[in-house]
């Protein structure tokens, strides 16, 4: 992975994690001292500009309506891939060692599966079997969540940018493949009602 790549995918990690006035500092540094191509650099500037000039208040706002109220742009890769199936604990467990493995830990209460924390560790980590797989099933979300926030969003242009510039197009079956194995939470009511004593 070359050294630009790393840092858009540092600077994604943090315009996606819940909006702090520190990490959009981090950004507009990141984006600041940047090397590499310049097409890039303006991408991710104007990426970066449509976040960070909103006032932090309504950008709260915004990233809890784009992200926690709104499933299909959600920020947990195995909810993604496995929905309310029983196959997402198995898979939390796998991320989890996965991180482990590379010499890193989870800091936080966030789950092992947070999209923004998988940003950075597969910019700091090295490329080996793990790092691919994992790269390859971030894309397939990270194409997923793009195609789920309108162009009108302001995060629209950070999927943009990570889907022109770090992930490789997932295949049509990929996706599909994705949405067959995902079970929907049941959600219908029970026949009768829970008495409790």
């Amino acid at each position: 992975m070359k050294a630009y790549q790393q840092t858009v995918l540092m600077a994604a990690s943090r315009l996606l994690g819940y909006p702090t006035r520190e990490d959009l500092y981090d950004v507009e540094t990141l984006v600041k001292t940047m090397d590499g191509p310049e097409s890039v650099k303006q991408m991710l500037r104007d990426a970066a500009e449509s976040i960070c000039r909103k006032p932090l208040h309504d950008l709260e706002e915004l990233y809890v309506a784009t992200f926690d109220l709104n499933e299909k742009a959600g920020l947990y890769l195995s909810a993604h891939e496995f929905g309310d199936s029983p196959k997402r604990g198995a898979a939390l467990i796998k991320l989890q060692k996965t991180v482990n493995q590379a010499g890193y830990e989870r800091v936080g209460d966030e789950l092992a599966d947070y999209i923004p924390m998988l940003y950075e560790l597969i910019a700091v980590t090295s490329d080996d079997v793990n790092h691919e797989r994992l790269l390859k099933r971030l894309g397939a979300v990270t194409q997923r969540i793009f195609n789920h926030l309108p162009e009108t969003n302001p995060y629209y242009g950070i999927f943009s940018v990570l889907m022109q510039e770090i992930f490789e197009q997932p295949s049509e079956s990929d996706l599909e493949k994705m949405e067959r194995e995902r079970e929907e939470a049941d959600l219908e009511e029970l026949p009768y009602p829970i008495m409790y004593n």
